[in-house]
């Protein structure tokens, strides 16, 4: 900037209006006020405190290394003063005064702000800046809580001493002026009310506040509001120094006092400003300090020294990094979320509310209908919330319209280009913005930063290095650049994770990529980023300890990488054996989030790649044979296909003497044959799972296989058997370091087995012991966070327990939980169960018509589940009985009662034919033939060990006997029900319990 620019400015900033408690001064007088030599004179804040003049005898009190001077207003220690804002000064002159007493924070509030409606969380803005000024004294300020604060200390009260030298600076103008050049606002500055606000009380606390962030983030917008807003009641001046055209850090000094209105040379240095601002009252607002941040700093610094009553408001990209700075990271607007299903709640967000007013403004008739709500909301999540960058969308959709916007977002910086042409330079466009960001790193710090861009979503300083480093770039610098590169806003700490995890906005992210295509360097990065991750996840998904990740949990926060990392695997210039290596150690993450679908089609795509056999070692072959048959089978798919994949991969595991895989695979085929209902075949593997377990002899393994035994011995109807096998795993079993069962099988071992201990235990009659095994275990699945261990506990356990038990309060409560869960985790398999399961509550509840059709649809789609669900056949054949569609619900059953027989859902059996007696008794065609059922439910039930199908059955046969034989249904009913020691608050029980009455 020239001399004669800024004697232009300054003449400019005279005509303003100057403001003194309501009077406008004329230009002579405003002119007069710019001349230097003015003596100061005490003035009154216009909210009514009294700012204590330097002349008298005030006090200076002191302890230890502190003091407080209250004549010069100063926080010292070892005789330096610490930087602190002018409310901040007169809490700790409150506090000061009040001897050690307790101060409550409305003493407080009503003193320092006095007739002001001042909420509690500005004072503690303002008790957060002094413990931050008392550094490791902290402890002194001391917060009672609930009531207010102490200055703890023996503070001596001694008169002070003479000012020194550097305060006898006189001040450059009278305080009867004030003056300000801050340009007035040309639109509404939206989204920005209560950051504002808090600006606005940290420059009371502190005097250094730093607006920083990315280019576009509004800055600039911002710290001219919050001056604007400050200098009516500010009592001094409000003055801009815009440093953007600054070519020559120098020259920084020279700036400042063209905008004060002093005739310096070019060369005028910091301190040669600062003695002619003296104890002048002023709000220095240094604007685009990046490219000069080291100038800006020394400046700032000298200023903070030597003038007790000025404060600083900076923007920059770049942080100052000096003693009595307060940063504040200028935060994006806020977007509208993915999930808003209501297009009426998006202009709540003030990210669209900036789109719509600024589309407005270029379009009038711009029309923020249903549609277009939607599309703005996506666009504002795409650009980050940023407002330069909205600005751009919204004007090119005033022209082009929102849909070819929204299409051309990859594009968009050669979209977004519609910049006023008043704007600086760098804000005419969005690559501008981002240029000189850019342009101002080192060449190292450019490389690191455009490799960094490889990463979706975050990374770890870890995952920075494997990506980034090279023979120049170790990890001590890599560290050292990603904290260079935070300071100056183009990667950002990520709070929302663990410490030491790193993000870049999407825009910024786009603009890097660019840059490294342009570089040459995408392959290799793109390569590193893929082999990291593949290193990564293999140790994981092969139960071996790794010491990069911390379990299961840790999986979430990559989940964008995973899939960045295998699109470019199997894109043309992709690494084949990379990306299938990644897919089959990825199999568990995708499962224990529930992305089943994903999972599948990623797997699908691998096996699908004919260079496999050719390119791949028998170890890849085998870990994507493994993975892909698990994907399959959690998707419900029951097809030969699967059966091959995953012998290829046993075999390959046996061939190459892999146990823990062999496990894995007899663990996938168990599985694919229980989705099938082939229990009988699913026991076999369930023992060969165990005998291999053993011979590895590894407990916890070994207790697995007890797992698989007891759920299949259930199934096949041996409730002993299961019971035993199940009562081992519940008492015995600790899961292994690492996590490794949760990534092999999916679920806490533990907690799965309690719950199917609850099932045996519920059909051996004791009710009351299963459902309280039950609800243990969905508290140990909320608590632990696993989703699919909650949904097993709901669906295989809580569910279809509290329906046969016919607590139905519970019932409704347990089928609403497992629905919500897996509407929300996307499961659709875990839908479909949920509403099968209301519809089974419909009809337990007596809706019979609404119930069975309800089932029916369920069924017709899900052929499959005859064998796996019997119970919902056994409901659905109860439905059409009630809703006398005897014919039907007859043949209704005969499916499952044919598969039973055959050793298939053995469990559910005797209930079958109970059911099948009662149909039989209201067709009324053969009473013999319905007994006949009866007795044959009641065989079953006794060999099972299934004391509560006993009791149905018995009840049902004893109904039917009553009339004419009531001796012998007696005698068929009461030793079954005495045999119950508990749960004689149940369904089943009360009916019997009247049966046996009327028995009498």
């Amino acid at each position: 900037m020239s001399t004669d620019d800024g004697a232009r400015i300054a003449a400019a900033s005279l005509r303003k209006a100057a403001v003194c408690r309501g009077k406008t001064l004329d230009l002579a007088s405003a002119a007069a006020h710019m001349m230097p030599g003015r003596a100061p004179s005490p003035i009154q804040n216009t909210r009514g405190f009294s700012r204590m003049p330097a002349q008298g005898r005030q006090l200076v009190y002191a302890t230890g290394e502190w003091e407080i001077d209250l004549g010069r207003r100063e926080l010292r220690t070892r005789g330096a003063p610490v930087p602190l804002g002018g409310r901040a000064f007169e809490i700790i002159e409150v506090l000061i005064k009040s001897v050690g007493e307790l101060v409550t924070k409305d003493e407080l509030l009503s003193r320092i702000w006095p007739g002001a409606s001042v909420e509690e969380n500005t004072l503690q803005v303002h008790i957060s800046a002094l413990r931050k000024a008392l550094g490791a004294d902290r402890g002194m300020l001391k917060t009672i809580s609930g009531r207010g604060y102490r200055l703890l200390g023996t503070w001596e009260p001694t008169p002070p001493g003479p000012r020194p030298k550097a305060r006898s600076l006189q001040p450059l103008v009278s305080e009867q002026v004030f003056q300000t050049n801050l340009p007035e606002a040309t639109s509404a500055l939206i989204g920005r009310d209560a950051v504002g606000q808090h600006l606005r009380d940290l420059l009371s606390a502190y005097r250094v506040v730093t607006l920083t962030g990315p280019g576009g983030i509004g800055k600039t917008r911002l710290a001219l509001q919050v001056a604007r807003d400050l200098f009516p009641d500010f009592g001094g001046d409000c003055l801009l120094v815009e440093l953007a055209s600054l070519s020559d850090p120098a020259l920084l000094p020279s700036a400042v006092a063209r905008v004060l209105g002093l005739r310096l040379a070019e060369d005028a240095a910091s301190h040669t400003v600062a003695q002619l601002m003296g104890s002048k009252k002023l709000l220095l607002a240094l604007d685009n300090c990046e490219h000069v941040i080291e100038a800006a700093a020394q400046f700032t610094e000298t200023i903070v020294q030597l003038c007790p009553h000025v404060s600083i408001l900076a923007t920059s990209r770049e942080v100052l990094r000096i003693d009595g700075e307060y940063v504040y990271r200028v935060p994006p607007l806020d977007v509208p979320p993915e999930d808003q299903a209501d297009p009426a709640k998006v202009l709540e967000h003030s990210a669209a509310q900036l789109f719509v007013s600024r589309a407005t403004a270029a379009q009038a008739d711009f029309p923020p209908d249903r549609e277009n709500l939607a599309a703005i909301s996506a666009i504002c999540r795409r650009l980050d919330g940023i407002p330069l960058a909205i600005e751009f969308a919204a004007a090119s959709a005033a022209t082009l319209g929102l849909r070819h916007v929204a299409a051309r977002l990859g594009d968009r910086f050669g979209l977004l280009t519609s910049g006023r042409r008043t704007a600086l330079p760098r804000h005419q466009t969005l690559r501008a913005a981002l240029d000189w960001s850019y342009e101002l790193l080192t060449e190292q710090e450019q490389q690191v930063l455009c490799r960094l861009a490889v990463f979706h979503g975050g990374f770890s300083l870890e995952a920075a290095a494997a990506v980034a480093k090279n023979a120049t770039n170790t990890l001590p610098m890599i560290e050292d650049i990603i904290g260079k590169l935070a300071t100056k806003s183009l990667v950002q700490l990520d709070a929302t994770g663990p410490a030491g995890r790193w993000r870049m906005l999407e825009t910024i992210r786009a603009y890097a990529l660019e840059k490294l295509d342009e570089a040459g360097e995408a392959v290799h990065a793109r390569r590193r980023h893929g082999e990291y991750f593949r290193d990564l996840f293999v140790p994981m998904s092969s139960g071996l300890p790794s010491t990069k990740s911390d379990g299961v949990a840790w999986d979430v926060r990559d989940i964008d990488n995973i899939r960045g990392a295998l699109d470019w695997c199997f894109s043309p210039a992709g690494d084949l054996a990379i990306g299938v290596s990644l897919t089959a150690a990825c199999v568990p993450m995708w499962l224990n989030l529930s992305l089943v679908a994903e999972c599948r089609e990623r797997a699908e795509r691998a096996l699908a790649c004919p260079e496999i056999e050719q390119t791949l070692s028998a170890r890849l072959r085998m870990q994507l044979y493994i993975a892909f048959g698990r994907a399959f089978v959690q998707s419900m798919g029951a097809g030969e296909q699967i059966r091959s994949v995953l012998s290829k991969g046993f075999e390959i595991a046996t061939a190459i003497n892999d146990v823990d895989a062999e496990l894995r695979a007899l663990w996938a085929m168990w599985c694919y044959l229980d989705h099938k209902g082939e229990h009988a075949e699913a026991l076999g593997l369930a023992q060969r799972f165990t005998e291999t377990a053993r011979q590895k002899g590894d407990s916890a393994d070994l207790l697995v296989g007890e797992r698989l035994i007891g759920y299949t011995a259930h199934y096949l109807g041996d409730q002993v058997e299961a019971r035993r096998h199940l009562q081992r795993v519940v008492e015995g079993y600790v899961a292994p370091s690492g996590q490794r069962h949760m990534i092999w099988f999916q679920h806490d071992q533990h907690v799965v087995a309690k719950v199917l201990l609850a099932r045996v235990l519920c059909l051996q009659g004791f009710l009351d012991q299963a459902m309280h095994l039950a609800r243990e275990s969905l508290e140990q699945a909320r608590a632990s966070g696993q989703t699919l261990t909650l949904r097993y506990v709901l669906g295989w356990g809580l569910c279809p327990l509290s329906l046969i038990s016919g607590d139905l309060e519970i019932s409704e409560e347990a089928v609403a939980m497992l629905v919500e869960l897996a509407v929300r985790r996307g499961l659709p398999f875990w839908q479909t169960v949920g509403r099968a399961m209301e519809a089974t509550l419909a009809i337990r509840r007596g809706d019979f018509a609404s119930g069975s059709a309800w089932l029916r649809g369920v069924l017709d789609a899900k052929p499959d589940w005859i064998l796996r669900f019997p119970d919902f056949l056994g409901a659905f054949a109860e439905g059409l009985a009630g809703s006398g569609k005897l014919s039907e619900a007859l043949s209704t059953v005969e499916r499952p009662l044919a598969d039973a027989k055959q050793g298939e859902a053995c469990w559910y059996l005797p209930e079958m034919l109970r059911i099948k007696g009662e149909i039989l008794l209201r067709i009324g065609v053969d009473e013999a033939e319905a007994e006949a059922r009866f007795r044959e439910a009641l065989d079953v039930a006794q060999q099972q060990g299934a004391l509560l199908w006993e009791l149905r059955s018995a009840t049902s046969l004893a109904r039917m006997l009553r009339r004419d034989r009531s001796k012998e249904a007696r005698q068929i009913l009461a030793p079954v029900y005495s045999r119950f020691t508990e749960g004689f608050d149940a369904t089943d029980l009360r009916a019997a319990r009247v049966t046996l009455e009327t028995l009498r």
